[in-house]
């Protein structure tokens, strides 16, 4: 085949580069379903052209043929791509974490994202909407009165490992906001009053940007957050300043 008529680009989608493990299948995914929608576009229009240029001799014994066999097909077909995409969706959503997957709490409002990490404990500390005060340093509401947070750390940035399963607890304080990163190909509303778990693992170090899909007020174009793959051990060194100097701050 020339070179100019060769279909090689259009299976290399103009799509963010992947920075998940699962990025990939549900690159695969995409391209498959378009791939099918332009053959089944292409089809269709065929059959109409067809229609066109030859009279319709239908009888009682071709209906069959030409509607039943057609619609089964279609029926098996998308049938199969439902269950493929759902079984993709969930290993992000429905099935369970990695029980090594590392806990980060992400809570979005009216507008900004915070991140929670709960400290050597592993465990988070109890929040109460009442305590919310982003202004006092308490953006998330957290309850001096349980130990267990006082070792959390809140940061307006998400700081990942590479290489290790991550598992977000996605919580909205005020109106529904979209957690999205494209190049981590998520995407997963944060609604009051229900906390969401997504699992991943992220893959290719780098900074990302992390969107707000839904609009959420006047200042949705400002909510917005970075997202920062980086090697374990600069994980590690960044997690470990950090937490050094929050105990600095609440020290009397």
């Amino acid at each position: 085949m020339p070179p100019c008529l060769s279909f090689a680009p259009l299976l290399l989608w103009p799509l963010p580069a992947d920075a998940s493990a699962h990025g990939p299948a549900v690159d695969r995914q995409l391209i498959l379903n378009l791939a099918l929608a332009l053959a089944l576009l292409t089809l269709a229009h065929g059959l109409l052209l067809g229609g066109l240029l030859l009279r319709r001799r239908a009888t009682t014994g071709s209906v069959w043929r030409l509607e039943y066999l057609p619609l089964a097909a279609l029926t098996v077909l998308f049938a199969g791509l439902a269950i493929r995409s759902e079984q993709l969706w969930a290993r992000t959503h429905t099935t369970g974490a990695d029980p090594a997957a590392m806990q980060v709490e992400v809570t979005g409002m009216q507008f900004a994202w915070y991140f929670r990490y709960p400290g050597p404990d592993a465990t988070f500390g109890r929040t109460r909407p009442e305590l919310v005060a982003p202004a006092e340093a308490n953006p998330v509401g957290l309850d001096p009165a349980d130990p267990h947070g006082h070792d959390d750390l809140v940061t307006a940035e998400l700081v990942l490992p590479s290489g290790r399963p991550v598992d977000l607890r996605l919580r909205a304080q005020d109106v529904i906001h979209g957690f999205a990163v494209p190049e981590l190909r998520l995407k997963q509303n944060a609604v009051p009053g229900q906390t969401i778990h997504i699992h991943f693992t992220p893959t290719t170090p780098g900074t990302y940007a992390i969107l707000c899909t839904q609009l959420c007020g006047t200042g949705h174009f400002r909510m917005n957050a970075n997202l920062r793959i980086v090697a374990p051990a600069e994980f590690n060194t960044w997690l470990a300043t950090r937490q050094a100097a929050a105990r600095q701050e609440t020290t009397p």
